[in-house]
């Protein structure tokens, strides 16, 4: 038995977020492994790779959402939960331009009513693992992020995961909440339908014989991590919350390799075979920070964690699942 099956086997895990995409890919990872999964669903939705997977029928649904915070007490509580991964939120940086209140309400309130829930069953929760975003950091002139520099967000999206971060650390250290905090860059791999993001948006262009589309300049640096480093980097965090150096604190995970929007289209246009097919540029990003890139250095002294694939090796399996689900 592997060390993560015997890690995992038994434990009682809810997921908030498991419809979404990186939430479906830990589900099903978690399932692999022998947990007993409650996820928090607040929409049913047949196109998420946890119902199309499956993997749906293995777990528990807690029907609700964030924002009500009987409904996540009563999820901990009744389901006697000893790990949350708090990966529900909205995403969507427009979305969070055209109107914020959800996203504040969704992914701060969420937030501070799930770590609230988990105050008052100490002798239940015994790990918890806060999805936070790079977006966290706000804009630095200095880069990469390192997890000691200030969270400074100033659009809507990014203030909500500065929010979720302090609040996160807030638990921790006036109540001693079992909690940590991971933040990623731009997350990439099969199961991501949200259309507007680079990857996803421009595997489905090419493979439609469609120019892809860029909404900025093209200039805009981020670093992208494949999903199932995303997934296995959580799970580490959650595994090593029993050490000092990991409870209360953030880590970074990131490949390091730091890319423009322009050259992440091209390796996907080369590794695709579509060279030919050259992309729009809009140049109509607006609120979106330009230079964001991590420093995983954290993550590997201290949990050994280091990314397993390549972004070749993680493009290549990505293009792989959309040619599949479009093909379907």
């Amino acid at each position: 038995m592997t060390s993560k099956r015997l890690f995992w086997s038994g434990k009682r895990v809810l997921v908030t977020g498991a419809t979404g995409f990186v939430g479906s890919w830990l589900v099903k990872e978690l399932v692999d492994y022998g947990a007993r999964v409650f996820a928090l669903v607040r929409d049913a939705d047949p196109q998420s790779e946890l119902y199309r997977s499956g993997t749906i029928k293995g777990i528990a649904v807690v029907n609700g959402q964030l924002e009500d915070f009987w409904t996540l007490e009563r999820a901990i509580n009744e389901h006697e939960v000893d790990t949350i991964f708090h990966l529900g939120a909205q995403t969507i940086v427009g979305t969070a331009v055209r109107m914020p209140l959800p996203t504040l309400e969704a992914n701060v309130r969420g937030t501070w009513n799930l770590l609230e829930a988990c105050r008052l069953h100490p002798d239940l929760v015994q790990r918890i693992v806060v999805a936070s975003s790079d977006k966290a950091y706000g804009e630095h002139e200095q880069l990469p992020y390192t997890e000691e520099m200030p969270l400074q967000g100033q659009h809507p999206y990014d203030v909500s995961k500065s929010c979720a971060d302090l609040i996160a650390q807030a638990y921790y250290h006036t109540y001693d909440l079992p909690v940590t905090i991971a933040r990623c860059g731009n997350i990439y791999g099969g199961g991501d339908l949200n259309w507007s993001r680079i990857v996803p948006g421009t595997i489905r262009s090419l493979l439609s014989e469609e120019q892809p589309f860029i909404r900025s300049d093209g200039t805009f640096v981020r670093d992208y991590i494949y999903i199932l480093d995303v997934v296995e980097a959580y799970l580490d965090l959650a595994e090593a919350l029993d050490n000092k150096q990991v409870k209360g604190e953030a880590f970074n995970f990131s490949t390091e390799l730091k890319l423009t929007v322009l050259e992440m289209v091209n390796k996907i246009r080369t590794l695709m075979g579509k060279d030919d097919v050259e992309p729009v540029i809009l140049n109509q990003a607006k609120n979106e920070i330009r230079n964001q890139h991590l420093s995983a250095q954290k993550a590997k002294e201290e949990l050994g964690w280091s990314p397993r694939y390549s972004l070749e090796q993680g493009l290549q399996k990505t293009i792989e699942w959309y040619e599949r689900f479009l093909a379907s």
